[in-house]
């Protein structure tokens, strides 16, 4: 049951969402470290334009997440924000399974202005996490990119009401700067949103796979780059953020587009890849969808398999229990 429930919050956009091939450098073999190092670029490729979201990307910011500049002599307040994803769609039904969007605050002495600061993805969450299977087109398509998005005002209601609204530390406008700094390059170069967490096993000591990069991970990173400019961080309360784990056994490094999909040696793989990923594709009838929850359920917990897109390379994992966990856990302020 635990299973059903964390895949209906995961999929409850794929009836809305539209899905990015970018051009990216070479593809490297497979990595021989756990876990596998997500992948930095040299710069943000231009988005398809097959990717279209239904809830435009940053509406009243920079859509290249730049960032203002303050004055050496402000002072400027940190906030900690955190609420239910789509709250303003489903209030805090999400919040109910501890599925938290993370986000920072910035509010200045000098200008009285304040700012929301979050990482997120360009066409929803759904699309990030399975791909759209189009007609002619072999390989999965995906529209995965996250992005950085900048701007003015903090909205209290929405992120008080359901979540959470604290004030964490206070840094100079030349922290600011630097961050701002920061930000600029992070956002240019980590470029895809990476839903899963994947572990051996729930346990404390068990290997981590590969790891997320999502808006909660953007706020940890945030957090340690303004830590190592000297910011005091605290809070008053405990800091948990939303993980979405699969747990498998060692994952097998299957290859990327060109190695897989058109080659007739691997058309078997092929295809069934193709075939899991069809079992969670968007814009499907309710009953079609019941029909694909079973169908879920039977791929990923009886016959124990899971494709993963990560790095732009597909794995294989051999799944064991509990399969898939949300967990709202502490990280604390670095």
């Amino acid at each position: 049951m635990r299973f059903i429930l964390t895949l209906l919050c995961l999929t409850v956009d794929l009836f809305s969402c539209v899905y990015v091939r970018a051009h990216i450098r070479p593809l490297s073999q497979q990595p021989q470290k756990w876990p596998v190092p997500y992948r930095r670029f040299d710069e943000r490729p231009d988005v398809d334009s097959y990717c279209e979201a239904l809830y435009p990307f940053c509406p009243t910011g920079d859509r290249d997440g730049r960032i203002p500049y303050m004055r050496e002599t402000d002072h400027i307040s940190v906030y900690r924000l955190q609420a239910p994803v789509w709250e303003f769609k489903y209030g805090d039904l999400m919040g109910k399974f501890h599925i938290m969007h993370d986000a920072i605050g910035f509010s200045s002495a000098e200008t009285e202005s304040n700012y929301t600061m979050e990482w997120y993805e360009l066409f929803q969450l759904g699309n990030c996490t399975f791909p759209h299977l189009r007609a002619n087109v072999s390989a999965p398509f995906w529209c995965n990119q996250g992005a950085a998005c900048f701007f003015e005002g903090i909205d209290d209601v929405h992120w008080s009401q359901n979540g959470t609204m604290e004030k964490v530390g206070v840094i100079t406008g030349d922290m600011f700067n630097d961050m701002a700094q920061w930000v600029q390059e992070d956002n240019q170069t980590g470029i895809y949103y990476e839903t899963w967490t994947v572990r051996s096993d729930p346990g404390p000591n068990a290997t981590v796979w590969f790891e997320s990069f999502d808006c909660s991970q953007f706020v940890h990173r945030t957090y340690r780059k303004l830590a190592d400019l000297g910011t005091k961080l605290s809070s008053r309360s405990q800091t948990n953020y939303t993980k979405v784990y699969l747990y498998s056994g060692e994952p097998t490094y299957l290859g990327n587009d060109s190695s897989i999909f058109g080659q007739p040696s691997m058309k078997n793989l092929a295809a069934d890849i193709q075939k899991f990923y069809y079992t969670f594709r968007p814009h499907q009838s309710y009953v079609d969808f019941a029909i694909s929850l079973v169908e879920m359920y039977e791929k990923v917990v009886v016959h124990k398999n899971f494709y993963l897109y990560y790095n732009s390379e597909y794995w294989h994992l051999p799944m064991k229990p509990p399969y898939m966990q949300i967990i709202y856990e502490e990280v604390p302020l670095p």
